[in-house]
């Protein structure tokens, strides 16, 4: 086990300016215990971190001992159904928590950057579940229904039907983007009523209504248009058929936060895309997160305004472990040899958790 000087370096501390007064709430440097992000050449600027991973063919390997797809049935009466892939290690290690990895927007269980975390995980030892959330992937076709940024209660639903062998050593959670703030949210509802050991959010937009208005925003009128076209889409490929109404207003929808206001708002019981948002966003829900929790994101992200990270109180939730490099991008972290930061980081964080070693001093 760590030693107690190990423990503390997995907490960020921050500096102090001349005089003994904190630094600017918000801004931690980079923390004890966790590597300096350093970009990878050619990817500098935080849009070729952010399309690396499609710019470049995958070659990331993944190979689990055993891979089983299973099913998950929501108890709201709609019969739908979320699947996921529960994937063994080859060289497991006593004790390590089964692994539940939550995907981002118009992705899903297969997304490139869950697919490498879950490899990082599997080598380490720690069973993995990837999670394919309501009508992503695999379980399009099982769902009437979609995810949303708030849709937690499909965590919920699926930690609470986990077989009891799977769970023996408890669960380390970690979500990227759209699903990190889904974990983050859901941590604070129902955290403490599952053996949750540590949880992980990359690149999580905790201010929904900043994100939507920064993603549409001129420079970034090319991740628009791609993540709205998929949305569409995804929202179209329903396995029963699509009403008249809701095929008129994919079509004559125009932005995200339109999206939002006239198709997730009133699919899921919300007033409107402000009401979405502000029910929705993280933000509301970190003061009560009761698990140690890596909160990680690059002030430089094009998606996500940093304002929302830079402005929340941090020691408000001594649970919160807020790790904010100034580079990285949108679920980047492309560094030198090959390696994404952020999974050194995750991997790092879980393990110290595993073995009782995180802690605020």
């Amino acid at each position: 086990m760590p030693s107690d000087d190990v423990a503390k370096d997995f907490w960020p501390l921050r500096p102090e300016r001349p005089g003994g007064r904190p630094a600017d709430r918000g801004l931690p440097p980079v923390a004890p215990g966790f590597p300096e992000f350093r970009p990878r050449w050619p990817w500098w600027g935080s849009d070729l971190q952010t399309l690396r991973d499609v710019l470049v063919p995958a070659a990331d390997p993944h190979d689990p001992a055993s891979a089983t797809l299973l099913q998950f049935e929501m108890p709201d009466g709609t019969g739908d159904r979320l699947t996921a892939v529960l994937e063994r290690p080859r060289h497991p290690v006593a004790g390590r928590p089964l692994a539940v990895l939550v995907h981002g927007l118009t992705g899903c269980a297969d997304s490139r950057y869950l697919l490498r975390a879950a490899g990082r995980l599997l080598d380490a030892g720690f069973p993995v579940l990837r999670l394919n959330l309501r009508g992503a992937g695999a379980c399009r076709s099982l769902c009437r229904e979609q995810y949303h940024s708030g849709r937690s209660e499909d965590l919920d639903a699926v930690l609470q039907r986990l077989p009891d062998g799977l769970t023996a050593d408890g669960l380390v959670l970690v979500g990227w983007s759209l699903g990190a703030n889904l974990l983050l949210k859901g941590l604070s509802e129902f955290g403490a009523a599952h053996p949750i050991r540590a949880a992980v959010a990359v690149s999580a937009p905790i201010d929904l209504a900043a994100a939507a208005e920064r993603i549409r925003s001129p420079r970034n009128r090319l991740y628009h248009r791609w993540l709205l076209r998929r949305m569409k889409l995804d929202a179209a490929a329903a396995p029963e058929p699509v009403s008249g109404d809701l095929l008129a207003a994919l079509r004559s929808v125009r932005d995200i936060v339109d999206f939002d206001q006239r198709i997730t708002a009133p699919r899921n019981g919300y007033d409107s895309a402000a009401d979405y948002y502000a029910r929705c966003s993280a933000t509301g829900f970190l003061a009560d997160i009761p698990v140690p929790t890596l909160v990680l994101h690059a002030l430089d992200d094009p998606w996500i305004p940093a304002a929302a990270y830079r402005g929340y109180d941090w020691d408000a939730n001594r649970n919160l472990i807020p790790l904010l490099p100034a580079q990285g991008g949108h679920v980047g972290f492309h560094a030198p040899g090959g390696r994404v930061w952020s999974d050194d980081c995750m991997l790092g964080f879980l393990e110290a958790a595993c073995d009782g070693a995180v802690s605020r001093p």
